[in-house]
């Protein structure tokens, strides 16, 4: 499959330009990239673009600055980035520069981040607020301060200088909730690769193969399309199912027991999220068919209450009442199910939310409430639906038949102006898929 471009330069423009509308005039708004992070002594991490800059610039490298000034005559969107460097790109590739800033990437003006001290106080000059997201990068924050304040300094020479400090990520995080055409269409590619990775590790799945090379199949997938983990998958066996962050990925797959595999791809800067649980032979036992079932008629009903009108709340509200009934009927809970609801006595076995919003970052901006209620859903917002059951050994009045059933079953939503769009449909989640894809059918 033809892997989809990413997004058109005219839509970061238009991007700027809601910003710009949003924030009004005698305003400025100042973005840095993201550092460049070490591994270990001189190594560094692959470089990540920060979110917030790459969804105004679509420029991934790192060391510098856009700056947006609405209604300035000259030039409303400049950029500070690396200068061309001939010898230092023969070791770390090739630089855009300042003309490549204007010319690829849609700056009005462009200058070496070097320049920076000199030419941005005089941009901040008569602007009387400044829309920065502080605390992000502490050194950078500091540089921001220093520029206000050396303007504070000359008002006697009449230099005025910004009066209010305002939070740029929360005008700017609201427009990331909403997702554009293009950027469900790369969510859909993303899940889409993620989903593939899945299968692959269901097909390769069998008792007496290690954790880390199921993961090692989920990445060589993500890798073949040019897409990287979102996050360190979860790979756990048996007991590290019922781990909800399990992380080393290095234990021995045993016959009889489940393989719970929470892994996603970030296929250009937009992530995936899924999990399936499965039986490392290839069969379910009746206890663990009983409560995947369970699970699964929770992460359909969550699916069924996304759409737009409802609240964020409501997935979550049907996930729950699914899980305890299925609990009482279980016999691992005993009561009414509408009482243990409100007491919370599912969370013993079902302790986490059903989902986040989901886009450029795997836990995606966005408020969750506006004001004391829970926001309504809309088109075009992402989010995960993804209920669990989770019985770890010694779980106290529990038969040991079901002891280390942990199971996750998750998927990435879109709402859509009907209802919504499951992106991750292609990853098997029926008892009968689970087993016919691990068959090889």
């Amino acid at each position: 499959m033809k892997a989809i471009k990413t997004v058109a330069r005219d839509e970061f423009a238009r991007r700027r330009r809601q910003l710009t509308r949003l924030m009004g005039r005698d305003s400025i708004a100042i973005l840095p990239a993201a550092p460049v992070r070490h591994r270990n002594n001189d190594v560094e991490y692959a470089y990540r673009q920060d979110s917030d800059f790459y969804y105004i610039t679509g420029f991934g490298e790192p060391e510098a600055v856009a700056v947006l000034i609405p209604g300035r005559e000259h030039a409303e969107y400049v950029m500070f980035v690396r200068d061309r460097d001939p010898a230092r790109e023969i070791w770390d590739g090739r630089r855009a520069g300042p003309a490549g800033a204007i010319r690829d990437y849609g700056a009005d003006d462009a200058f070496p981040i070097g320049d920076i001290d000199e030419i941005l106080p005089g941009l901040l000059e008569n602007r009387t607020k400044v829309f920065y997201a502080m605390g992000v990068y502490a050194d950078f924050d500091q540089r921001v301060v220093g520029w206000v304040n050396g303007l504070r300094t000359q008002a006697r020479n009449g230099r005025h200088s910004p009066q209010e400090f305002v939070a740029l990520d929360h005008v700017l995080h609201d427009m990331r909730l909403f997702k554009s055409r293009s950027e469900v269409g790369l969510m859909r590619e993303s899940a889409r690769i993620a989903a593939a990775a899945h299968v692959r590790a269901m097909r390769f799945c069998r008792p007496g193969r290690q954790e880390y090379e199921v993961m090692a199949e989920l990445v060589h997938e993500f890798r073949r399309y040019n897409a990287d983990t979102s996050y360190h998958p979860i790979v756990g066996g048996g007991p590290n199912s019922c781990v909800l962050h399990y992380r080393d990925n290095n234990q021995t797959l045993r016959d009889g027991e489940l393989l719970l595999v929470d892994a996603g791809c970030e296929y250009e800067c937009y992530a995936s999220d899924i999990t399936r649980t499965y039986p490392v032979n290839g069969r379910f036992s009746p206890e663990q068919r009983a409560v995947y079932e369970i699970v699964l008629e929770a992460n359909e009903a969550a699916i069924a209450k996304v759409k737009p009108g409802n609240h964020w709340n409501e997935p979550h509200e049907a996930a729950v009442h699914v899980v305890t009934q299925g609990l009482v009927k279980l016999g691992l809970l005993k009561g009414r199910v509408q009482k243990l609801q409100r007491e919370g006595a599912y969370r013993r076995f079902f302790m986490h939310r059903t989902g986040h919003w989901l886009g450029m970052d795997v836990h995606d901006v966005g408020d969750y409430k506006v004001g004391d209620e829970w926001r309504v859903l809309e088109p075009g917002m992402a989010l995960t639906i993804e209920p669990g059951i989770y019985i770890p050994a010694g779980s106290r009045g529990v038969p040991k038949r079901m002891h280390n059933i942990g199971i996750r079953i998750e998927d990435d939503v879109v709402v859509t102006r009907t209802g919504a769009e499951v992106l991750t449909s292609h990853a098997p989640k029926s008892v009968d898929a689970i087993e016919a894809a691990m068959s090889g059918g």
